[in-house]
């Protein structure tokens, strides 16, 4: 199956870590994967290029007529009925954690790779774009089914959704998720705004987030030795308004820790510079900045005691999965599908009591190791039960084959529409 993926690359935020999972996942079972992606790189219309190390970029300038463009596009399919995995390049203004601005010729881009690969499906993870509007009128048009992953973060807290902006995105969404073949989502919840926007529920589908449980996992690690500390308390994400990690700070500071506890932020953002001014070694703080090292970020959560997550808003959080998944006792706001993810297995805070919480559980998780290591174990359970990754991209294959059984009118799935399932 050859499956055309709209997602992020960059910049850092979940989208790009849940396209990348997802995809690498796909790819490793035997799927042909497209990735199609904004660029400010790209050409004006656009590029095309093989994933084989031994091509080389095919441009795409989708000017119907001329000699030139049948050749390239000749050369493009061509190269794509051999190994059908391509880099599409969208062309943008503008790219952010929070939304993306294309050209006015990205969607002639997108429209002219699509027919050109021939893909199976086409799945979008949604980037707050123009294009997610749009993308189901293209896929239409040439006959492709479509799936859209939505997941921006918001408070399930707050049922008014006239009047909170974090559900102003669902709101705006929710007339064009209709015309997806099938929107996923994370949890029930959002399932259940969905529909009460106007979704129809047999086109929303709740597939978490997964976490691969292989390589998150317990293990040894010297980061104490490192950091010099008994105890070790980590916040991993951004650094930015929503992640409200100006209360973690100033519960920290509050509960006089000591010397021998250390609180490790890890990431980077517009709110780094100011909150480190006042939060730094001499509080027990350290600030380790954005960690690219997939492996060190492993080792940090390894040798973590306590995993803290105090954001306002949130979808399902990758992070917290990962040092759930590592055996970290974890603690988070009641936002999003944090609070379902992690009940019953951790610790779930009032995301407006943030620091009076935080200030009366800190001493407490500080001096009571057992405790930390129970939820750390009933963490890690979790995961294992409903988030796991290979668990979850067998889901997505078995959506992919009702809708291309749909597509072809059959009855039941058949067996060569999806390769078999493998462990990752």
């Amino acid at each position: 199956m050859h499956i055309a993926w709209l997602g992020k690359k960059s910049p850092f935020c979940g989208n790009v870590t849940y396209s990348r999972e997802i995809t690498n996942a796909l790819t490793d079972r035997g799927y042909d994967v497209s990735f199609f992606h904004f660029s400010h790189e790209a050409t004006p219309d656009g590029w095309i290029s093989s994933h084989s190390a031994n091509s080389t970029p095919i441009e795409n300038h989708g000017v119907a007529g001329s000699a030139n463009s049948a050749a390239k596009s000749n050369a493009l399919v061509a190269n794509a009925s051999t190994s059908k995995r391509c880099d599409v390049s969208l062309p943008c203004l503008h790219k952010s954690t929070l939304y993306t601005i294309p050209t006015l010729k990205s969607r002639k881009v997108l429209t002219e790779a699509l027919r050109q690969l021939k893909p199976d499906i086409v799945h979008a993870s949604l980037a707050l774009s123009p294009i997610d509007f749009v993308l189901p009128d293209i896929c239409n048009e040439l006959g492709l089914p479509v799936v859209a992953t939505f997941h921006p973060p918001f408070d399930r807290r707050r049922w008014n959704i006239t009047s909170n902006t974090q559900h102003f995105a669902y709101q705006l969404y929710a007339s064009g998720l209709a015309k997806y073949d099938t929107t996923i989502v994370f949890s029930q919840i959002q399932r259940d705004l969905l529909v009460r926007l106007g979704v129809p529920p047999d086109r929303v589908a709740v597939i978490p987030n997964g976490v691969d449980s292989q390589k998150y996992s317990p293990g040894s690690s010297d980061l104490k030795l490192q950091v010099r500390a008994e105890r070790v308390f980590v916040y991993q994400g951004r650094i930015a308004i929503e992640k409200n990690v100006e209360s973690l700070l100033k519960a920290w500071k509050l509960s006089n820790m000591g010397d021998k506890c250390r609180l490790l932020i890890v990431g980077d953002g517009t709110l780094t510079d100011s909150l480190r001014s006042n939060a730094d070694e001499a509080h027990g703080i350290q600030w380790l900045g954005y960690i690219a090292d997939e492996q060190r970020r492993i080792e940090i959560l390894r040798g973590a005691d306590v995993f803290i997550l105090p954001s306002f808003v949130e979808g399902l959080s990758l992070s917290l999965l990962e040092a759930m998944s590592c055996g970290v006792a974890c603690v988070a706001t009641d936002v999003g599908a944090d609070g379902e993810a992690l009940e019953g297995a951790g610790i779930v805070l009032d995301p407006q009591r943030v620091t009076t919480e935080l200030q009366t559980l800190l001493p407490l998780l500080r001096d009571h190791p057992e405790m930390a290591g129970i939820l750390g174990y009933k963490a890690r359970q979790r995961v294992l039960e409903r988030y796991r990754l290979d668990s979850n991209v067998s889901q997505l294959e078995a959506l992919y084959a009702r809708l291309l059984n749909r597509e072809l009118g059959c009855d039941e799935p058949t067996q060569t529409l999806v390769k078999p399932s493998i462990e990752l």
